[in-house]
């Protein structure tokens, strides 16, 4: 409770606004002034006058923050909650697959280092990465660094994708056995799967919808069970939100230990110092921001 107290007290001080990714512990989600998915965390961290955004997340997050807010202080409590598949491709490496597909345009999901963000035309997130694609006038796309994701578009566009190797370990992890698994026990259920899955996974699921969109489609689906094939800690935002139904993980072991790093003594750690603070230079920051204002724009 005294740490509630003392946070609260620093949040006014400082101007500070704290947000939450949806996969963070529900002790964080209840000291965040809003909690989200990717998208709209940029744009929250776009359009905040907050002078601190205190980024409870991983580290691209923190510094798709600071990109879009480049004269606000920005601080990651877990400086070292990093992302795996932000990690599977360099900025050398987008180059030279830029170099042996001309022509091309490329789009990087968020989950992306901001060097990589700036070698890019333009950013998208689960949630609008179909819709970025459709809004190209390219017939070739590069799509960086989820391979999933990428094949997920690939059906649902004209257009030529070319995908990166990269995936999300804990998404990549749900089985068709756990799902099926999950079905025998809750045969009423619906399924709902974060595009980060891999394919057969899909080919399953009743929705495919970013964890954002997963609100919306529990609250207008009938059903009374769902199904998640998405990292564990969606479960309690969405049982907080829609309490009238139940939300049951395909896979116990869906967890994300980078968004499990922080905890309220970590929290008011970093705002009582203002650290650890997240920097991009401005080589990378100017080009990434131009990626990601015009994911913005598109929607």
């Amino acid at each position: 409770m005294m740490i509630k107290k003392r946070i609260e007290e620093l949040k006014k001080k400082l101007n500070a606004l704290v947000i939450v990714h949806n996969y963070q512990p529900p002790g964080i989600q209840e000291l965040g002034d809003f909690c989200g998915d990717s998208l709209e965390l940029s744009r929250k961290a776009a359009g905040s006058r907050a002078e601190v955004i205190v980024f409870c997340g991983v580290d691209f997050m923190a510094q798709t923050a600071k990109i879009l807010a480049p004269d606000r202080k920005v601080i990651l409590p877990a400086g070292d909650a990093t992302c795996p598949m932000a990690e599977m491709i360099t900025p050398g490496e987008l180059s030279e697959f830029k170099n042996d597909n001309p022509g091309a345009a490329v789009v990087t999901y968020v989950n992306s280092t901001a060097d990589v963000k700036a070698l890019s035309d333009v950013c998208c997130t689960s949630s609008n990465a179909l819709k970025i694609v459709n809004s190209l006038s390219a017939e070739r796309v590069i799509f960086t660094p989820d391979r999933n994701l990428a094949h997920y578009v690939s059906l649902h566009t004209e257009k030529e994708i070319i995908p990166w190797h990269g995936f999300c370990p804990v998404h990549e992890n749900i089985t068709v056995d756990e799902v099926a698994s999950s079905r025998e026990k809750y045969p009423d259920a619906a399924f709902m799967a974060h595009p980060e899955c891999r394919p057969e996974v899909l080919e399953l699921a009743d929705h495919i919808v970013s964890t954002g969109q997963m609100f919306e489609v529990a609250q207008k689906d009938p059903r009374k069970i769902f199904l998640l094939g998405t990292e564990t800690g969606m479960v309690y935002p969405l049982k907080k939100r829609i309490p009238g139904k139940e939300f049951i993980p395909v896979s116990s072991e869906a967890v994300c230990p980078n968004m499990k790093k922080i905890t309220p003594q970590i929290l008011l750690d970093s705002l009582e110092s203002l650290s650890p603070e997240v920097t991009v230079p401005e080589k990378y920051a100017v080009p990434a921001r131009e990626a990601l204002e015009k994911m913005l724009r598109t929607g």
